[in-house]
């Protein structure tokens, strides 16, 4: 027996239809996530009645994670879809949680339920990770920029930071009253605090990125360390539902906006569809590679002087995202990659040894 669940999901509640394929009746219910009831015992007990094969259906969301944790727990198959494809299919235009369901449900019924990747529980805690560091770095960032400032304003030239003991002791000396040198002591600590933070999440991410040989494999590439290489392994696992690498850099939102129409043709920025924290890293390391990798080097100058400093950063990046997926797609690193050259993008080549 197969049971269709569809569910409209909130913070607060959710909204459910579901029929099974015994009886075919649709049902409905709605349940509350009470505050009291850390562990959502009410929606266990609902999920945990059916047996067979379960799909439950939803909008991706942003607080859906104890729930889909839940159900990967009771066995369940989950499918989470488009929110705005979803949308665009619901023939009516009213809208709330009920017909939301309904939709939902339908859709999944008909097969026509517009489904989404779904990372795997591994790549999913790498990212959180590199999320989390990610947040941890711009809170060092503010409290050291603060620290700057309290220097600054004291009429101390800063040419460094004060991460070290004869900085710090520069920045005792000054002549600042009691509660602006309070901040400036509670600033340093903070900072400390936040560096062994930072290392631990650092250690931990190294210690993934050393069970994986695909990671290894990205690093070959000049530029692309050790947060970028997780982040590109965890984002395109599996790398074969990607056919093209135009697909690739749609799915992180690095494709040019076209908009064009009968004779006007007009190429705009990147879409930025995807990951931001991708892009990011892939700036970052494309800031990297030009200095590295004579070839991005030679390209990033060549676009800098048509467009600008930060266009070509992106489409450096863009660059290291379409060897990054060609060198995962066939298992190769970087020297094969540049070995191959247009072979190595236009299509799958066997992988043979460097000295061949």
């Amino acid at each position: 027996m197969r049971v269709y669940i569809g569910v409209d999901f909130h913070a607060r509640q959710q909204t459910i239809s579901y029929l099974t394929t015994e009886d075919g009746q649709i049902q409905r219910t709605r349940l509350e996530h009470l505050a009291e009831d850390i562990v959502h015992q009410n929606v266990r007990n609902f999920y945990s009645q059916f047996k067979g094969e379960v799909i439950v259906g939803f909008e991706a969301g942003g607080y859906s994670q104890w729930f889909e944790e839940m159900l990967e727990q009771l066995g369940h198959e989950i499918w989470v879809g488009d929110a705005a494809e979803i949308r665009r299919l619901a023939r009516r235009k009213q809208k709330n949680d009920k017909k939301d369901a309904n939709l939902i449900l339908e859709l999944m019924v008909e097969k026509r339920f517009p489904r989404l990747h779904r990372r795997s529980a591994r790549s999913r805690e790498i990212l959180r990770q590199i999320g989390y560091r990610h947040k941890l770095v711009k809170m060092r960032t503010m409290a050291k920029n603060s620290v700057k400032a309290i220097a600054l304003g004291a009429g101390l030239v800063v040419r460094s930071q004060f991460n070290s003991q004869a900085g710090r002791q520069r920045l005792e000396k000054l002549k600042l009253t009691a509660s602006v040198s309070r901040q400036a002591e509670e600033l340093i600590e903070l900072i400390d605090q936040l560096n062994e933070k930072i290392k631990r999440v650092e250690e931990w991410l190294k210690e993934a990125a050393a069970k994986d040989e695909r990671v290894t494999l990205l690093q070959t590439q000049p530029g692309i360390g050790l947060l970028t290489s997780l982040a590109l392994v965890s984002t395109l696992e599996p790398i074969e539902r990607f056919s093209t690498s135009r697909k690739v850099t749609a799915y992180v939102g690095m494709d040019p906006v076209e908009d064009s129409s009968g004779d006007r043709k007009r190429i705009g920025s990147i879409s930025k569809s995807g990951s931001k924290l991708m892009r990011f890293l892939l700036s970052e390391a494309a800031q990297v590679a030009i200095k590295k990798d004579d070839e991005l080097g030679k390209f990033f100058h060549r676009v800098m002087k048509r467009r600008n400093t930060p266009k070509a950063i992106v489409a450096v990046g863009r660059k290291l995202l379409v060897r990054s997926f060609i060198m995962l797609r066939d298992g190769i690193d970087a020297e094969e990659f540049a070995r191959r050259g247009v072979k190595a993008r236009s299509s799958r080549v066997a992988h043979r040894p460097s000295n061949a």
